[in-house]
């Protein structure tokens, strides 16, 4: 087996008092692997992140302000494009994940048999010292990303993962605020492998979330960006329901007004039910030709995605010949 190039990414916001140990504590060499390098994205931090991570033997690459997990994921997959890295794995600056997990993370890429692994934290249950509402909402996330994918997953929100080239390559998101659900929606869309893999996890009572600071703002937010990927990926299936079911609303109501009809040869004191259901069915209509032409976008979008992916094997291959 052919020995791969691994970049491990670590997000890092005022870190400055555990990104040293973070690094350290990653291997310096695997089996299988051929080169592994470090990378830190300072997420626009106030304090010496930067200047830790880089007296730690890291390359740092800085953003001006915080922009979220989500920028500086992406900043992560255009430094592993550009570096022709075969493997990213990315784990959090605060040393809730055991480096020493990496190995379990990357084997079913290594093997062929994932393009994405993603630790999961819940494996056996509520993780000690995790808040309950946390815990709930990640459930509640993990139960509706496993219904639109039609593949169980019990976590979907963990930070700690691991990519192929062939993954980075696919990949093409929008959402800066975070990227767990919107890459595991648009990997599994697309064909790719996307597993779970059970791992250890720390949480510290005293620390607060870099991500959930709100959970009202979080929540929001995720709802957001797994909704743009639905209508992205699922837009008849969204869209339609929503028209059948005006559909039918309009038709129980018109249904309602001609049995009343029937039975009492009038319409009357019901005629504005016709109306209403008029207006329901009409609705409904519209919005299933909506959602053909979503769905008719969505087959074009699908066409640029090739087209971006075969864009990024050129230059590549470019690259490599040059």
């Amino acid at each position: 087996m052919e020995k791969k190039n691994l970049l491990i990414y670590i997000p890092a916001f005022n870190e400055e008092d555990n990104i040293a140990n973070v690094i350290k504590k990653l291997p310096s060499s695997l089996d299988g692997i051929n080169t592994i390098s470090i990378l830190v994205i300072d997420d626009g931090s106030q304090d010496s992140t930067r200047q830790v991570a880089a007296q730690a033997g890291a390359k740092v690459i800085s953003h001006p302000r915080n922009k979220g997990v989500g920028a500086a994921f992406h900043t992560s997959v255009k430094e592993a494009l550009n570096e022709r890295v075969d493997i990213l794995v990315g784990i959090d600056a605060d040393g809730q994940f055991n480096p020493d997990e990496i190995p379990n993370l990357i084997a079913p890429i290594l093997h062929g048999t994932a393009d994405m692994v993603t630790g999961n934290r819940f494996s056996n249950g509520k993780p000690k010292n995790m808040s309950a509402i946390k815990f709930w909402g990640n459930n509640a996330v993990s139960k509706l990303i496993s219904f639109i994918t039609e593949q169980r997953f019990q976590d979907v929100s963990c930070g700690y993962r691991a990519y192929s080239r062939e993954a980075l390559l696919w990949l093409n998101l929008f959402g800066e605020f975070t990227y767990t659900h919107e890459t595991i929606l648009d990997l599994v869309y697309k064909g790719l492998s996307v597993v779970e893999y059970p791992i250890e996890v720390k949480y510290f009572p005293e620390r607060k979330s870099r991500v959930a600071k709100s959970l009202r703002r979080y929540a929001l937010q995720t709802i957001k960006i797994i909704f743009r990927t639905l209508i992205d990926y699922k837009s008849m299936r969204v869209f339609g329901a929503f028209g059948f079911l005006s559909f039918l609303i309009g038709t129980l109501f018109e249904v309602f007004l001609v049995g009343h009809y029937i039975l009492n040869g009038a319409f009357s004191p019901y005629k504005s039910f016709g109306f209403i259901g008029l207006g329901f069915i009409i609705f409904g209509l519209f919005v299933f030709l909506f959602a053909f032409i979503a769905d008719m976008i969505n087959r074009l979008r699908k066409n640029q995605e090739v087209l971006l992916y075969e864009i990024k094997k050129d230059r590549e291959n470019f690259l490599e010949k040059g």
